[in-house]
């Protein structure tokens, strides 16, 4: 029984306090007036009820109650009940003060004025137990007596009040009354460990929402501060009491403080976490905490500030949760959408909802906890039970170490208590314990089943309804309440002061009552806890195991191998085994293999043994998660120390000294879980063997599946088990056997220490004191935290405090290790010890054996150390040399390293399967040209391949110490990581014969080798030679004019260079000291290039032969072949009126440094004043022409963009955004820059009509039709439409049809009117983001195919708009527009263009080398390598180039030029102009002409190569640029479009791609043509027979190509219909290059060694004997091209075989080829097969008059280079091709013609029906159509594969007439419908019948 209450208060305003501006209250009277024993009298109760403050009132305000909790210091909690109402304030109405009992005289002086000012006071009951009822009637009483003057003497009431007792629990009703005419009853619950709440949870869910409830709800789990504000007290008090209540079975062990009191509120910026309630009147000040959780409850919102991280709950718990309760709150939400609504339920009662509701949490955490019991470790049972939670156990076996909540609750305090609480096996029970015995099964199935659930659910609310409200009759209560409105009376007394000694006597009184009927209490009911399921998964699917049997069958096998020494079988099973550890049963399989092997006293081996098994050890070591590295190393720990071998008499090495690395081992929640399970284990042997149990205990484990489950037996029996037996009996023991059990418990544990002591100076100890890792740590911050996520996290701490005297040591080095090892191992001591009760005598005892165990120890290591270094070293493969090609040699002799996977899946034989390449063993050596790893994979089962990666020392982007993690030795081991922009990633770690220093040597070459000095250092120039100077000796006189010139043009640059304006290297000072001209460059304007070199005499001389070469120079023959005009001085007039010259005033490089020596310039320009023009443009590039249209002359010219003012205009004004744009027109070199317009548009050929329109080719503007239309479009040849209507508009029409961005038009009405505006056609070229293929495509592409030509509507007069297409067009940056006007008279326009300028392509480049070797595997399925290519956005900038590049050859292909002047000319200008080149003229998709153009367009318009290939000293900081790459992948995916018309194959593009940047070649090292005449680089000199040339890469690959076709395409065969190729550039028509992928892993790279004219075979294997002629081709290892050649290539092979064999001389390849395609010609020809109009041969492969778009898609050839794989084949393609040559080689007269007849066919829309010879064929799956029966050739064929239906029709117009009507049938395939018409009704049956059986055979 407990006291109803502990005492009644009454507390007033305090007068005497007021004067500070804020009341406060006093405590009248209380009652009784000594403290109860153990119930102290509660501090601060006048702050508390009221907690706003005391503040005098103006008018009556009705009472108020509502409860406030104070906590006491023992943590329990006292509910004290305040009634508050107003008086009168006497003292204010100037009558004379009161004391002492005066009240009652005061009432009979008659009558009072009536009050201004009331003054509040409060009625406070204090009791321990929580009846908020039961006091509001008590208090109420009290108050109603007292205001209704009611017959009854207060003090009565008071002393009744405090003699009442209740029982605590169990459910019975009490009855009691006060004495003033009151019956009252109090119900208790059943069992008071489950909270009572009445309905305030419901309430709370009502007032926050779900959501909200369930965010405060995690908030309160995982300790974070809670703070709730509302206007009302009541309301404050329900909302914590509910969420206190949420958390059972957790207790609330912070501050819970439901009513804050104003005086109070700095607590709310206590450290710890809270659950506070404060009224809104506080607000204001509240808003100002920054880690507080702030519940709005009256606006029901919550504020989580932007520091805190809510952990939610983990998933599927949450979402379960959610819809649990959205079910229980709502459960109208189901049938809200119903048509016919069931009739209202009446609303759930609260009080019900609140159970159902609480319901859900109390499952909630059965879930949550399901399990925990099996991670409970039993440390003591005597005198009281001491239990130990595993949670990295629980958590592991959870599957939840990711999801932070859990793991944050468990450390919480509320679960501690819960451990302390609900961790012995013999407590009483309740729901609770029920709950989490569930089985798994059931909660899944109710997840499942929602009526089970329902179900579930209303019987748990039930149970926890009936706790509160046992009893359904409550018996009669009647409590009298004041009458109506009394609050409100004038004249009211004030409340009396009761006569204390009254109270007391009465009390006394009742107090006697009570101790003659006192009632005993019940004794809790004690029994067994259920212990539940074991833990599981939570997600509920186990993690998928990866064919587990099989990897343990390999564990087991391997482990068997070792320990009968099967040396070889161990090898090859040993990497398998290794890899198998990954799985978590591999690991588990292994501990209990060598458990067994110890058992069976195999714990001795000989040194191959205990090496095998410590890599294993290790290996599960360190593979092994968080979650269950605990378990894996407890298990091995005493197998550590079992294993052993004989080093020399009387030393054995253990296997701990080997496993001593893995931070396991200082990670002191390890060694304390594992202590405390080994303990457990001891206590239930002592248990189990204890003698009262008269049965012999059998030690074997017997199956559980066979026991009857009533009896478990001894063996079986858990030591909770045995602990509740225990703790049953225990009352029951005498003295003595108590006594005797604890003392037996003790020595228990306290022996378990010893063990565990010398067990962790074993591990720790290092086996080499000087070494150890460790220790060297530098001192961690927080020992405790015991992370074990690092080793830093280790022993050390102590490094820094000076060693123990009394050690004894005096090596200092050596106690070091020692002291901290004690230190670490006493720490752990004292915490276990103490935490299970051993002895402080024990404790110290352990102390002082410590420091003699480690000193012991580290003797014996010391010899075991000693001796172990005699071991002979493990055999280590034997280092291959690598083959070095031609002038190549070794800068570093070979580090011995391992080559790790670089991220890619192929070689690793992950989930792709395949041998296991990588990793593997080898060395990696550094030579003058690339950096090379050779060894053989480490996986014995793939045998002694070689491996081999390799890239040019030149493409390092990126080279990166790391520590790695060394697959094979299972360490950690610093490594280098190399990347490279060829693609390749070196990610290596050196073994331990490599030391720091070799490695800094390493990478100091490297980067000397990187970055040559000179030109002439790189591998271009020095392979094989000395570096020589920079001038050249003197020779032949010839020579010495250039070396004047260059030595002149050098001295003068030189002078000019000290006026350069814009950045100056860093570099400056270092290259001044060399040649300072060669390697310093700026992007800025340089006003150097105005610094004319003085006239010397030696020009004059030498002028002729600069002349002559020049001539020789690719530019000059490009011009010549495109007739581009003669070189002529501008005075002479050419006669033959051509409209350009080539000038050659820049044959000095005077004009512009960056530009070819000669230049094609208009006619009429004078060559001075190019000088002006060029002041204009960027770095002076002018304007200049480099490709004339061969069919409308229109011509393509490029520069610089523009200055947006002269240069001049730059030096005048500082400011130049101020000046207007048109102060620059009268500048000279502006106008002069206008004429030059001028000019060029006078010189371009008048290609355009008088009237303005154009001879437009109907296909020339599909070309920007978006693809998927021109496709399957079947556009016939037509001679070219002329298209008689304004250009514009049809123009506008075509180009602007792509409703994409790609235009945006915001000029229209200008236009329409026919006002010519500049920016009229095109407002601005926008950079469309991706392609949106809009309807309105389809349309364009209709019109254009010249179905719809109708003039827009719109056109007023066609005359107006004669001039809309402009002759020439200029595309600009926007930017440099602006400011750019024109002559409105010039017939030009502007476009602006916004493009990818490098830096992109630069950002866009790091990314797509990350996509492609990502050098670790992607921890996330989703970052596959498509998302990371998409990501890097490069096809994006292809795309955007290609359409630019398509614009192009539009207009030039429509007759208007093309001015490009973007940046500075030199990289975007360059990737267009060379691809409109390449689109637009056939002659530079050869492979002479691709030189040319690369050649001219690249290298002689100066192209920085060196320095956006990062190949200089100088552009050292500004990273690689991939500018020519972005084209060869532009160029490739031409290609791949059009594989018929490029002379070239892919592995030619693959070449360039790779040799550009990789310094083998000279032609790629300067930035422009003055750079390589000034060293001397740019002309052959033939005078000069000293090898001191440089190798070219045209000689090179014309030397190669005439050797053997690896660069050329055998389908070459190019339409000269269709010299324009148009390509379809939307984004998912182009396609990844394979040079990012491919490797061949076998050779290296074969870009290099494909240049050697030795056949590979022979120099690469000669140790491996080929004995079978069966090979393993295996993608990145093997070249698949050379193992598997095309037919061609094998073809050419074998007659080379031959020739040989036959002794003839051999025969070119290209003679042979030819003569295979005349043969394959005539024998077409003889049968007759070729008809005139489809000639279109490419040869080998005949192809009917296939149109351009049909050509597109054709069946690839493999490319024969080496290291090439077959490209994937066309879908569409192949099946024609296939027919193709099938057709070839079947006889006309063989011709399978299954069913053959005479169809009418109708041609496509609008046209006629034509009379066709059908002829089915079943064998090759077509209708085929001829024109007549005896017709040889086929007319075309429709592909039955792709035939859905065929149907009866109706007859069409235009169908032939008298047929009846019943002969129509239509052919429905993929890509259209077919109308056909037989001759009669029942012909067209027989074919619908035949092609339909056709169809379903197939």
């Amino acid at each position: 029984m407990a006291r109803l209450a502990d005492y009644f208060i009454v507390v007033g305003y305090d007068q005497e306090k007021t004067g500070s501006g804020e009341g406060s209250g006093r405590i009248i009277q209380r009652f009784p007036k000594k403290d109860w024993d153990g119930t102290a009298f509660p501090q601060g109760v006048e702050m508390f009820c009221q907690p706003g403050g005391w503040r005098l009132s103006r008018e009556r305000k009705p009472p108020t109650f509502f409860t406030v909790v104070l906590t006491d210091i023992d943590s329990d909690r006292h509910y004290c009940s305040c009634l508050t109402f107003y008086e009168a304030e006497v003292n204010l109405q100037g009558t004379k003060t009161l004391e002492g009992d005066g009240d009652e005289d005061e009432e009979e002086d008659g009558l009072i004025q009536p009050a201004q000012v009331f003054a509040p006071k409060s009625l406070i009951l204090v009791s321990r137990l929580d009846y908020p009822e039961i006091f509001r009637g008590c208090l109420g009483l009290i108050y109603t007596v007292y205001i209704d003057t009611l017959n009854f003497p207060l003090e009565g009431l008071v002393a009744n009040l405090l003699t009442c007792t209740v029982p605590v629990a169990g459910g019975s009703q009490k009855l009691f009354s006060l004495g003033a005419g009151d019956r009252q009853l109090i119900q208790t619950p059943i069992n008071d460990s489950l909270p009572v709440t009445n309905k305030s949870l419901s309430l709370l869910f009502q007032q926050l929402g779900i959501q909200n409830v369930l965010s405060l709800f995690c908030a309160v789990l995982t300790e974070h501060k809670v703070l709730f504000h509302s206007t009302s007290y009541q309301r404050l008090g329900e909302a914590c009491r509910a969420l206190d209540a949420m958390m059972f079975p957790l207790k609330y062990s912070y501050p819970y403080i439901p009513i804050l009191p104003s005086r109070l509120l700095e607590v709310l910026s206590s450290p710890t976490p809270f659950i506070i309630g404060v009224h809104s009147m506080f607000q204001s000040e509240i808003h100002e905490l920054l880690d507080v959780i702030i519940a709005d409850l009256d606006g029901g919102t919550i504020k989580i500030p932007e520091c805190i991280h809510l952990s939610q709950l983990p998933e599927p718990l949450l979402h379960n949760t959610q819809t649990t309760l959205s079910m229980v709150l709502h459960p109208d939400l189901e049938i809200a959408d119903n048509a016919f609504p069931p009739p209202r339920s009446a609303p759930s009662n609260l009080k019900l909802l609140d159970k159902e509701v609480r319901a859900v949490f109390l499952r909630l955490f059965a879930q949550l906890f399901q399990g925990y019991r099996s991670c409970l470790q039993l440390i003591r049972i005597h005198p009281e039970p001491v239990i130990h939670f595993h949670k990295a156990a629980f958590l592991g076996q959870r599957g939840l170490i990711e999801n932070d909540f859990l793991p944050k609750v468990l450390d919480g305090m509320a679960f501690a208590g819960f451990v302390s609480e609900r961790g012995p096996p013999y407590r009483a029970c309740d729901l609770f314990d029920e709950l989490v015995a569930f089985d798994v099964e059931r909660f899944k199935e109710e997840e499942e089943n929602p009526t089970k659930l329902q179900k579930h659910m209303r019987e748990l609310s039930e149970q926890l309804y009936r706790n509160e409200n046992p009893n359904p009759h409550m018996a009669f209560q009647k409590v009298p309440r004041p009458s109506e409105g009394s609050h409100l009376r004038v004249h009211v007394v004030p409340f009396p002061v009761l006569e204390e000694d009254k109270v007391e006597y009465l009390m006394q009184e009742g107090l006697a009552k009570q101790n003659h009927t006192n009632i005993s209490a019940r004794p809790e009911r004690k029994c067994v806890v259920p212990a539940g399921p074991p833990v599981v998964s939570i997600t509920g699917k186990a993690s998928s195991v990866f064919n587990s049997a099989r990897r343990l069958e390999v564990v087991r096998s391997c482990i068997g191998f070792i320990f009968e020494n099967k040396t070889l079988e161990t090898e090859k099973a040993l990497p398998a085994a290794l890899r198998a550890l990954k799985g978590r049963a591999a690991r588990q399989c292994l501990t209990e293999e060598l458990s067994l092997h110890v058992q069976q006293n195999r714990a001795i081996l000989d040194h191959q043994q205990f090496d095998h098994i410590v890599r294993m050890m290790n290996c599960a070591l360190q593979d092994c998660s968080n979650s269950e590295e605990y378990t894996v190393a407890a298990a091995l720990l005493p197998l550590t120390t079992a294993f052993y071998r004989k080093l020399a008499p009387g030393v054995n090495q253990f296997a701990y000294t080997c496993v001593q690395e893995h931070p396991i081992w200082t990670n002191q929640q390890f060694w304390e879980a594992t202590f405390y399970s080994e303990v457990q284990n001891q206590i239930r042997a002592l248990y189990l063997n204890t003698p009262e149990d008269n049965q012999l205990i059998t030690a074997k484990l017997k199956e559980p599946g066979l026991l009857p489950p009533s009896s478990p037996s001894e063996s079986e029996r858990t030591a909770m088990d045995l602990a509740a037996e225990q703790l049953r009996s225990w009352p029951s023991l005498s003295k003595e056997k108590q006594q005797e059990l604890v003392k037996s418990e003790e020595s228990t544990v306290f022996s378990q220490a010893i063990h565990y002591a010398s067990l962790m100076v074993y591990v720790l100890v290092p086996l080499d004191a000087s070494k150890n890792k460790l220790l060297r740590a530098p001192p961690a911050a927080d020992w405790e935290s015991g992370s074990n996520s690092i080793v830093t996290n280790s022993i050390a701490g102590s490094v820094a405090e000076s060693f123990d005297t009394e050690s004894g040591f005096e090596d200092s080095e050596n106690s070091d290790v020692a002291n901290s090892v004690v230190r670490f191992i006493a720490r752990f001591i004292d915490k276990v010890c103490t935490e299970s009760g051993v002895t402080q005598d024990h404790i110290k005892n352990l102390h002082s054996m410590i420091p003699g165990i480690v000193a012991i120890q580290m003797e014996t290591l010391e010899a075991v150390h000693r001796e172990s270094r005699r071991l002979p070293p493990i055999q280590k493969p034997k280092i291959l040399r690598p083959a070095l090609l031609p002038g190549e040699e070794l800068v570093t002799e070979g580090l011995r390293v391992v080559l790790d996977p670089d991220g890619r899946e192929e070689a690793t034989g992950g989930l792709l399967g395949g041998p296991h390449i990588l990793p593997a063993e080898g060395a990696l050596f550094l030579t003058t040209y690339r950096i090379i790893f050779k060894g053989t994979p480490h996986d014995p089962l793939v045998g002694e391949q070689p491996v081999i990666r390799s890239f040019p020392v030149s493409t390092l982007t990126k080279d990166k110490k790391i520590s790695i993690q060394n697959q094979l030795h299972q360490n950690m081991q610093e490594g280098l990581q190399l990347r490279s922009a060829s693609f390749q990633l070196i990610k290596v770690a050196f073994d331990e014969e490599v030391t720091s220093e070799m490695v800094e040597i390493f990478r100091k070459h490297l980067q000397r080798i990187r970055y040559p000095q000179s030109i002439f250092s790189t591998f271009a120039f020095a392979a094989g030679q000395t570096v020589p100077q920079l001038l050249l000796p003197k020779q032949k006189e010839r020579n010495t004019g250039l070396r004047t010139l260059s030595k002149t043009i050098v001295k003068g640059a030189k002078r000019a260079g000290k006026i350069t304006m814009g950045r100056q290297s860093t570099l400056q000072k270092k290259i001044e000291k060399g040649s300072r001209m060669t390697w310093h460059e700026d992007d800025d304007i340089s006003v150097s290039d105005e610094g004319e070199p003085p006239a010397s005499s030696t020009l004059k001389a030498t002028e002729k032969s600069t002349m002559e070469q020049l001539v020789e120079r690719a530019c000059f023959r490009d011009y010549q072949r495109l007739g581009l005009g003669t070189i002529t001085a501008s005075s002479s007039r050419s006669k033959s009126g051509e409209q350009f010259r080539v000038t050659a005033v820049n044959r000095l490089y005077s004009l512009c440094r960056s530009y070819p020596g000669l230049l094609v310039v208009p006619q009429s320009v004078q060559d001075s004043s190019l000088q002006k023009v060029a002041r204009c443009y960027r770095h002076n590039r002018l304007p200049v022409v480099c490709w004339k249209h061969p069919r409308t002359k229109a011509v393509l010219l490029r520069s610089g963009g523009f200055h947006g003012k002269s240069v001049v205009g730059l030096f005048k004004s500082q400011n130049p955004a101020t000046t207007a744009p048109a102060a620059s027109s009268e500048s000279s070199s502006s106008l002069e820059q206008e004429k030059y317009l001028q000019a060029i548009l006078s010189s371009i050929p008048a290609y355009f009509k008088s009237n303005g329109s154009n001879t437009l080719s109907n296909r020339s503007l599909v070309g920007l039709s978006p693809a998927s239309e021109r496709r399957s479009s079947r556009i016939p040849k037509m001679a070219p439409v002329y298209l008689d209507i304004s250009f514009s508009n049809s123009f506008t029409r075509g180009v602007l049809g792509y409703r994409d961005k790609l235009f945006t038009h915001t000029n229209q009405k200008s236009s329409a009117k026919g006002r010519l505006h500049n920016q009229g056609v095109w407002a601005s070229l926008r950079s469309s983001s991706r392609f949106i293929q809009h309807p309105s495509a389809a349309e364009v592409g209709a019109r254009l195919a010249g179905k719809d030509l109708a003039p827009p509507i719109g056109s007023e007069s066609l005359q107006a708009l004669l001039k809309q297409q402009a002759a020439l067009y200029i595309f600009g940056e926007k930017s440099h527009l602006r400011g750019f006007k024109l002559d409105s008279m010039l017939n030009c326009e502007l476009v602006p263009v916004e493009f990818a300028d490098t830096r992109q392509a630069k950002a866009s480049f790091k990314k797509l080398l990350r996509a492609c070797s990502p050098s670790a595997m992607p921890t996330d399925a989703e970052d596959s390598f498509l998302r990371a290519l998409e990501e890097s956005e490069w096809i994006l900038q292809l795309h955007k180039l290609l359409q630019l590049a398509l614009i192009l050859v539009e207009l030039l292909d429509s007759g208007s030029s093309v001015l490009l002047s973007l940046e500075d000319g030199w990289d975007i200008t360059t990737q267009v102009v060379s691809l409109v080149q390449l689109l637009s003229d056939p002659f530079y998709r050869t492979l002479e002409g691709f030189q040319v153009l690369v050649e001219k367009e690249w290298l002689s318009f100066g192209h920085k190569f060196s320095q956006r290939g990062n190949l200089t000293p100088s552009s050292q900081g500004s990273g690689f640029t991939p500018v020519f790459l972005q084209f060869l992948d532009c160029v490739h995916q031409v290609h791949n479009q059009y594989p018929l018309e490029f002379e070239f194959n892919h592995h030619y593009l693959k070449f360039l791609a790779y040799h550009y940047i990789s310094n083998r070649f000279k032609n790629f090292l300067l930035d422009s043509d003055y750079e390589r005449l000034e060293h001397g680089t740019l002309f052959e000199d033939k005078g000069d027979k000293q090898a001191k040339r440089g190798i070219c890469v045209w000689e090179c690959i014309n030397r190669m190509h005439r050797r053997s076709p690896v660069f050329f395409n055998y389908l070459y065969s190019p339409s000269d219909a269709e010299p324009v190729l148009k390509p379809s550039i939307s984004i998912p028509n182009l396609t990844k290059w394979e040079f990012y992928t491919a490797e061949t892993l076998s050779t290296g790279p074969s870009y290099d060694w494909s240049m050697l004219a030795v056949p590979s075979e022979s120099t690469e294997e000669p140790d491996t004997i080929a004995t079978s002629k069966r090979r393993i081709v295996w993608p990145c290892y093997s070249s698949v091209a050379r193992a598997e050649p095309d037919a061609i290539t094998k073809l050419l092979a074998d007659i080379e075989r031959l020739e040989g064999e036959l002794g003839q001389a051999p025969e070119r390849w290209h003679t042979t080829l030819e003569k295979v395609r005349a043969s394959v010609q005539e024998d077409l020809k003889q049968e007759g097969n070729l008809r005139k109009q489809s000639v279109s041969i490419s040869g080998l492969i005949p192809t009917s008059s296939l149109q351009a778009y049909q050509r597109h898609s054709m069946l690839h050839l493999p490319d024969s280079g080496l290291g090439e794989d077959s490209s994937p084949t066309a879908a569409n393609g192949v099946s024609r091709r296939a027919a193709t040559l099938y057709n070839q080689f079947t006889p006309k007269n063989e011709e399978n013609r299954s069913f053959e007849g005479v169809l009418y066919k109708r041609g496509a829309l609008l046209k006629a029906w034509k009379r066709r010879w059908f002829v089915l064929d079943i064998t090759k799956h077509q209708l085929r159509y001829y024109d007549t029966d005896e017709d040889v050739s086929s007319r075309g064929h429709i592909d039955l594969a792709e035939v859905e239906s065929v149907v009866i029709a109706t007859p069409t117009i235009g169908a032939p007439k008298n047929i009846s009507e019943k002969a129509f049938f239509d052919l429905k395939t993929t890509k259209r419908v077919y109308n056909f018409c037989a001759e009669n009704a029942q012909s067209a049956q027989q074919w619908m019948d035949k092609i339909q059986s056709c169809i379903s055979d197939a």
